[in-house]
């Protein structure tokens, strides 16, 4: 399934730009001409990435970033502006957590690349969520196994070095894994 980022910009020429430049990926891009448009799509679409503008009519784009956060915190968020000053920079990093701060005219293939790696570090990061979930899992029921078969987790090895298996426990083992 692609990914599905949401360019946010009150600038039609802009928002056609991006898209245009990033025709060639494999994304589904949605486009929002302020930040109350995105937080509509936000609302009923499950968005990877955010690109906004920070000078938009109505909300600036780090208010969108900081409730982009609190609403979606797993959405990456990236700050897109012609107007750059310290100010909207540290605003950006510090209250929008921003993976990434790009300056207008943007140079499409850094900002590509800059989207393939922050999707990437994203997946990893699910990755290794769900695997630390797995480990719990086993742990548990190792645990669970140990307290109702003593002395099962250890590993019992001959002279030789293999694994010795106490085969009279074999139904105890199978009549544990099925309750």
């Amino acid at each position: 399934m692609p990914y599905t980022i949401l360019i946010v910009d009150d600038d039609p020429l802009i928002l056609k730009s991006l898209k245009r430049s990033m025709r060639k990926e494999k994304f589904n891009i949605l486009c929002a001409n302020s930040a109350k448009e995105a937080l509509e799509i936000l609302e009923n679409k499950q968005i990877d990435l955010i690109i906004t503008d920070h000078d938009m009519p109505g909300t600036r784009g780090v208010d969108l970033l900081i409730e982009v956060k609190k609403l979606y915190p797993e959405t990456i968020r990236f700050m897109l502006t012609g107007k750059a000053t310290l100010e909207v920079a540290l605003d950006a990093i510090n209250k929008g957590a921003i993976t990434r701060f790009f300056t207008k005219p943007c140079n499409s293939i850094e900002l590509a690349v800059a989207i393939r790696q922050a999707l990437q570090q994203k997946d990893l990061l699910e990755k290794s969520k769900l695997l630390l979930n797995a480990t719990r899992r086993q742990s548990y029921l190792l645990e669970k196994l140990e307290k109702h078969l003593p002395g099962i987790t250890c590993v019992k090895r001959d002279n030789t070095g293999a694994i010795l298996l106490d085969e009279e426990n074999d139904e105890d083992i199978e009549k544990f894994l099925t309750e």
